[in-house]
């Protein structure tokens, strides 16, 4: 029975209620953790709010220093972790040390800029004396951490390295369904030799424990990745005592294939982009718009590769040239994907591969691999994020055409191209509406660079230098009497 983070001990919750957490391959129960109830929540602002004089006002590369002593130690007990992580979430082994090597790299990556953060100096007008200015970064406080369960650890990471790293204090939330791998981490950072306090774990449903987090007078900046619905619902709550809030919202990227792109190239982008982590991403190349004189080899590729994606349980690793694809998250996220699929196939879209729950299957969240062709533009599959393997392959006639319909969609994540032409790359980069666009690259989020989109796929940035202008507040200051 895994236990919270409090104030640097490990405790139960004041219910003394726990919430089994189950494995999407199997249904069986993994572990189980606290229901908190609002008095925790409380307990952990509190512990956090106390600690936060003292490590805002540490040497900027002590905090650094601590972070990377636990790094460290997460690295040495990477196979342990990597495995609560395939059991609770799903995916196959291969994804799950990838998405702990991008924790790792992100958090190392902030622990190095710990020292980097600078304020500036700005002369004055002599009018009323001489005089400079500065302006300083200070750290904002108690900081909320919500995390959903596609990447518990990767997305809990780009909350926690930024805000530790500024100075301020942390109470994660993980999603109610996969919260052991990321506790698993925390309490590694907290017994490397993070103070009691500075990091903090409560566990349970999102609307009693991330809402009362969300509201609680204490907590002045809320970090939030999830669905735009909930997205939403954390605005209502945090509006009102004008908390600082980013969110990482939905999407529905659009891949453009031109005419001279290498098809090879553009199909392995797709296979990865799309059905990695069971296409559960919030990047996810979920559109495939492919210049007409080239989509039907790009399609005989494209199917060719999907038909190597083979479901089943993640710690199980396939005959090549198999490839691992674990199941969706829960029983409700694949009747979505079904439901989505099913209403273009009513308005005329057609199954090129897939599109069935795998024989022999019945007991995890499992779902074919794939492709769909002859999709109507204003089906629920193009119109709504679909978080699951399931790809709409569009004909169009020219680059116009492309970019019009990859702009028909209320989310504006990421977005990519493949060609060489640069006058296409220009016009792509221009007029996408995303808050990000990759060109003969796969969708990744590097830690280098900031993250983020437009329309109702969030606002704010994760990642980069960027990120952590979102946890500093900055101080003008007037030095006068200089003569």
């Amino acid at each position: 029975m895994a236990k919270m983070l409090v104030a640097g001990e490990w405790v139960d919750g004041a219910s003394r209620e726990h919430v089994p957490v189950l494995n999407p391959a199997t249904g069986e129960v993994v572990d189980t953790v606290p229901q908190a109830t609002p008095e925790d929540v409380d307990r952990a602002v509190a512990a956090a709010k106390a600690s936060f004089p003292e490590w805002s006002r540490t040497d900027p590369e002590h905090r650094a220093e601590a972070l990377r002593r636990g790094l460290e130690r997460v690295r040495a007990c990477q196979d342990e972790i990597a495995d609560l992580l395939v059991r609770e979430q799903g995916k196959p082994t291969h994804e799950a040390l990838a998405e702990l090597n991008h924790l790792l790299h992100g958090l190392a990556y902030y622990a190095d800029l710990a020292s980097k953060l600078r304020g500036s100096y700005v002369p004055l007008p002599s009018h009323l004396g001489t005089s400079f200015g500065l302006v300083v970064r200070r750290p904002l406080g108690v900081v909320a951490a919500i995390v959903p369960w596609n990447y518990p650890l990767t997305l809990m990471g780009t909350k926690v390295g930024p805000a530790l790293i500024a100075g301020n204090t942390v109470v994660v939330k993980p999603a109610s369904t996969t919260p052991l791998a990321a506790t698993r981490v925390v309490g590694l950072l907290q017994e490397a030799g993070l103070p009691p306090g500075v990091l903090n774990v409560v566990t349970g449903p999102g609307r009693v424990v991330g809402e009362h987090l969300v509201a609680h007078p204490d907590v002045v900046r809320v970090a939030f990745t999830g669905e735009t619905a909930t997205g939403r619902r954390v605005m209502e709550v945090a509006g009102p005592a004008f908390k600082r809030v980013t969110l990482e919202l939905g999407g529905s990227d659009p891949v453009i294939v031109c005419s001279d792109a290498d098809l090879d190239q553009a199909v392995r982008g797709v296979l990865v982009g799309r059905y990695w982590n069971c296409g559960q991403s919030c990047l996810a190349a979920k559109r495939v718009y492919v210049f007409e004189d080239v989509y039907e080899p790009f399609l005989e590729k494209l199917l060719a590769g999907v038909s190597r994606y083979e479901p089943g349980e993640g710690w199980v690793r396939p005959e090549r040239p198999k490839i691992r694809i674990g199941p969706l998250h829960t029983a409700q996220q694949r009747a979505e994907v079904l439901a989505q699929m099913q209403d273009a196939l009513q308005r005329g879209a057609r199954v090129a591969y897939g599109g069935r729950v795998p024989e022999g299957r019945e007991q995890g969240h499992f779902l074919e691999p794939t492709v769909l062709v002859d999709v109507p533009h204003d089906s629920r599959v193009v119109q709504e994020e679909v978080f699951g393997p399931v790809l709409p392959v569009f004909r169009v006639r020219d680059m116009d055409e492309a970019i019009r319909l990859a702009n028909d969609s209320p989310y504006g994540l990421g977005s990519s191209i493949w060609t060489s032409n640069v006058r296409w790359i220009h016009k792509a980069v221009q007029e996408l509406e995303a808050g990000m666009t990759w060109v003969n690259q796969v969708h990744y989020g590097y830690d280098e660079l900031p993250f983020g989109g437009t329309k109702q796929s969030g606002f704010g940035k994760e990642h980069g230098v960027e990120a952590l202008d979102y946890y500093v507040e900055l101080k003008s200051v007037v030095v006068g009497g200089l003569g």
